[in-house]
């Protein structure tokens, strides 16, 4: 199984850079890198949801499971 971070898709919705993301969730631009990569291993809630806030969103309009077959 996987989880598929889709951090970069809900950004170009938004026309947001990498750069006003990490001002506006107060996360350094590598640890978003990592998270918009899909190379983290885990994420706080606080996390997410000051993202979240950031972008409009919901969890789910960013993070995704699927199943490996």
């Amino acid at each position: 199984m996987a989880i598929i971070v889709n951090l970069d898709v809900m950004m170009a919705k938004r026309k947001m850079s990498l750069n006003e993301l990490s001002e506006k969730v107060d996360i350094t631009l590598s640890n978003l890198s990592i998270l918009k990569t899909g190379k983290a291993k885990a994420m706080r809630f606080s996390t997410l949801e000051a993202i979240c806030t950031a972008l409009e969103c919901q969890p789910g309009d960013i993070l995704e499971f699927k199943e490996d077959l």
